[in-house]
C-alpha cells in the first residue's frame, strides 16, 4: 500500500483548520505549495555577484542547516511514511471520510442513492410505543385469485397480498418493512424468489413466476419492521464506527495497538493517514504514542459497540419481530399445471428472477444455460486457466470448494492463517492456478499483515488478463455499518480497474458475486443487516450495468433454496454457484 509522506506541523494544522474537511483528510493528495515545490526540487538560479559571494555562501549554509534541522524534527523518511494529521472535523459533520470522485461520478452517485431510497419509515421518538410497531404474528398474506382460467399454469404470475398489522392487531398505515418472499416445493427441491412491492400504507404485494409443475408453497418472512429500519438508518449515520478495527505497530521491542477505521471520531490525538495513493480509498488509525506511522505491521478486527437503547433493542428480537414468518389467512399454496402450448413460460411483462431451483439444480431464466459440472468436467473447463478470487469469506468458500473438488489441485502452504489468506492452489498436471485474496479494509478478519491487505482495484491493475484468465470478486458483508456512499465509491473504484483490465485484455472473464440473506440475531442485524445487503445488491447492479461482466446472483440462490439462510451458504448452494461460474467460463462444455 503506497502513501505520500507528509508530517504536519502545528502551524500547518492551524491552516488546515480553515480548509474543507475532505481536503484535510486527504491533504496528502493536494497539489504542493510553492514552498513545498522549492523544497522537493530546489532550483537556484545562477547569479554572478562577486561582491556578494560571501553573503551567498552564508545563505546557502543556513539553508542546508535548516533542511537538516527540518528533516530531523519532522522525521522525513526516504521510504514513504503515511502522514499523520490532527482530527479537525467539526462534531456536527459526518466523521466518515469519502474517496474523492469526479463531478460525473457525483451525479451518478446521487442518481443511485435516489433509485435505492428506502420508503419512509416511522419516526422513533422518546415516547414511541412498541405496541404500534409491526407484529408479524398479527400480519397475514393471502393469494389473490387468478383472473380468467381457474387453473394455475407454468408461465403464470402468482400475486400475493400482504397486510401488516401492529401488536394490537390494527393495520399499519406506513410502509418500510423489510419482507422476503419465495415459492418452494420441498419434495421437488424446487424454489424461486419473489419480488415485494411496497404500497407505503402497510400493504404489500409479492409476485412470483410459476416455473414448475406441482405444488407451489408461498413463504413470506418479515426480516425487520419499518421501525427497525429507522434505527438502522440512524446507526449508519451516527454510529458508523460501531464496528472498529485495530492496527499493531512495532519497532524493535516496542509494540503498540491503536484503533482504525474509515470513520474516526474527532479527537485531539494525531491520526495516521493510510489513504491509498492509487485508489484514493481512505483509511485512518490513531497514531501510536511513541512510534511513527510507518511502523504499522498488522490489521485486525477490533470489536463491536452496541449503541441501541432499551426501547430500540425491542425491535430486533428473534421469534418476535426479527426474521419471523408471516402466516397465511387462507391457503398458502397453489397447484400448478402444464402450460398452454401457445403461452410462453415467462412473459416479458412479468417479474423475472435470475433463475430457480428444480430437483436441487439451479436453472437460469436469463441467456446463459447453466451446466452441471462434475470433477472431470471442471478439470476440462479450467485446464490451462488462472482463476483469481477476491473478496470476503463468502468468496473464500469458492476457493475451498474448487480445492476440495479437484484432486490434483493442491494448496500451496504459505504459512498463513486459514481465515485470512492469501491462498494459492496449483494443479501442475493440468496447468490450473486458483488464488484467493481478501479485499482491503474495512474487513473483520483475524490479524493479517498489512502487506497482504490490498484493495481489489489495485490487484486487478496487476493482472495481465486474457482468454485464460477468470476474475471473480465480491464485496458487501464488511461494509454494512457505513453510509452507502462508502460502498458506492468503493465499487466505482473497482469498476474503473475492471474497465482498464477489459481494455487491455477484452477476453478476460469477470464475474461478480452479490450478497446473500443470512441468519440474523440481534447483534448480527445491527452490524450486517439484510436490509443493507439488499441495497448493496441494487447498487452493484447499477454501478456495473452495461459492462461486460457477469453476475452470480447469490441473493436469489440462497433465498430460493430450501436450506436455511446463512452468511456462508451450505455446500449444495456453493456447488450451484460454482456451476454458474463455470458455465460462464466454458459455455460450450458438454457436461453430465
Amino acid at each position: 500500500m503506497t502513501t505520500t509522506s507528509v508530517l504536519l506541523t502545528p502551524k500547518d494544522l492551524s491552516l488546515l483548520g480553515r480548509l474543507d474537511p475532505v481536503e484535510v483528510l486527504h491533504c496528502s493528495q493536494r497539489p504542493p505549495t510553492m514552498i513545498e515545490q522549492s523544497f522537493r526540487s530546489p532550483k537556484v538560479k545562477a547569479i554572478f555577484l562577486p561582491k556578494c559571494g560571501f553573503i551567498f555562501l552564508c545563505l546557502t549554509g543556513c539553508l542546508i542547516i535548516f533542511i537538516l534541522w527540518w528533516m530531523d524534527n519532522v522525521e522525513v523518511q526516504k521510504t514513504a511514511d503515511p502522514p499523520f494529521i490532527s482530527q479537525l472535523l467539526p462534531i456536527n459533520m459526518s466523521f466518515c471520510a469519502f474517496r474523492p470522485i469526479s463531478l460525473e461520478e457525483t451525479l451518478e452517485e446521487n442518481k443511485i442513492l435516489k433509485s435505492i431510497a428506502w420508503p419512509q419509515t416511522p419516526t422513533i421518538t422518546s415516547d414511541y410505543t412498541f405496541k404500534n410497531t409491526t407484529d408479524p404474528w398479527c400480519s397475514k398474506f393471502a393469494i389473490l385469485p387468478k383472473k380468467g382460467e381457474e387453473k394455475w399454469r407454468i408461465g403464470d404470475q402468482l400475486e400475493v397480498r400482504i397486510v401488516m398489522n401492529d401488536f394490537k392487531c390494527l393495520p399499519k398505515t406506513s410502509g418500510g418493512d423489510v419482507l422476503l418472499a419465495s415459492v418452494k416445493n420441498r419434495h421437488l427441491k424446487a424454489g424461486v424468489s419473489g419480488k415485494v412491492v411496497d404500497h407505503l400504507n402497510g400493504n404489500y404485494t409479492a409476485v412470483f413466476p410459476l416455473v414448475w409443475e406441482g405444488k407451489a408453497e408461498i413463504e413470506v418472512i418479515l426480516v425487520h419492521p419499518g421501525e427497525a429500519v429507522t434505527v438502522l438508518k440512524r446507526l449508519n449515520g451516527e454510529n458508523a464506527d460501531r464496528v472498529y478495527f485495530n492496527s499493531t505497530f512495532r519497532s524493535g521491542s516496542v509494540t503498540e495497538t491503536t484503533v482504525c477505521n474509515v470513520c474516526l471520531r474527532p479527537t485531539t490525538q494525531p491520526v495516521c493517514n493510510y489513504t491509498d495513493i492509487r485508489t484514493g480509498e481512505p483509511w485512518f488509525c490513531l497514531k501510536p504514542k511513541s512510534l511513527s506511522c510507518n511502523t504499522r505491521i498488522e490489521h485486525s478486527k477490533g470489536g463491536y459497540l452496541h449503541p441501541l437503547t432499551n426501547q430500540e433493542n425491542k425491535l430486533f428480537k428473534k421469534k418476535i419481530n426479527l426474521r419471523v414468518p408471516v402466516q397465511s389467512s387462507g391457503s398458502s399454496s397453489v397447484t400448478v399445471y402444464q402450460q398452454n402450448k401457445d403461452k410462453p413460460t415467462v412473459t416479458s411483462s412479468m417479474f423475472r428472477p435470475s433463475g430457480f431451483y428444480y430437483k436441487g439444480v439451479w436453472k437460469s431464466l436469463g441467456t446463459i444455460q447453466v451446466h452441471q459440472f462434475d470433477t472431470p468436467s471442471i478439470v476440462q473447463c479450467l485446464r490451462g486457466k488462472v482463476v483469481h478470487l477476491y473478496g470476503d469469506s463468502t468468496m473464500r468458500q469458492w476457493f475451498e470448494y474448487l480445492t476440495k473438488e479437484l484432486p490434483d489441485l493442491k494448496e500451496f502452504t504459505l504459512h498463513i492463517d486459514k481465515g485470512t489468506g492469501p491462498f494459492m492452489s496449483l494443479d501442475y498436471k493440468n496447468n490450473i492456478l486458483v488464488t484467493y485474496r481478501c479485499h482491503g479494509p474495512p474487513i473483520r478478519f483475524k490479524p493479517i499483515s498489512v502487506s497482504e491487505l490490498r484493495y481489489i482495484a489495485n490487484e486487478l491493475d496487476n493482472i495481465k488478463g486474457g482468454s485464460n484468465t477468470v476474475v471473480a470478486f465480491t464485496i458487501w458483508a464488511h461494509l454494512g455499518t457505513f453510509p452507502m456512499k462508502i460502498y458506492i465509491r468503493r465499487l466505482m473504484s473497482i469498476r474503473s480497474a475492471v474497465l482498464r483490465l477489459l481494455l487491455r485484455a477484452p477476453d478476460t472473464l469477470v464475474v461478480i458475486r452479490n450478497g446473500n440473506p443470512q441468519a440474523l440475531s440481534t447483534s448480527i442485524s445491527i452490524f450486517n443487516s439484510d436490509w443493507y445487503s439488499l441495497q448493496c445488491n441494487k447498487v452493484l447492479r447499477a454501478v456495473f450495468k452495461g459492462m461486460n461482466v457477469h453476475l452470480v446472483d447469490a441473493w436469489e440462490m440462497v433465498l430460493a433454496h430450501q436450506l436455511p439462510h446463512n452468511l456462508h451458504p451450505e455446500p449444495p448452494i456453493i456447488k450451484n454457484m460454482i456451476n454458474v461460474l463455470l458455465s460462464y467460463t466454458c459455455p460450450q462444455t458438454q457436461t453430465k
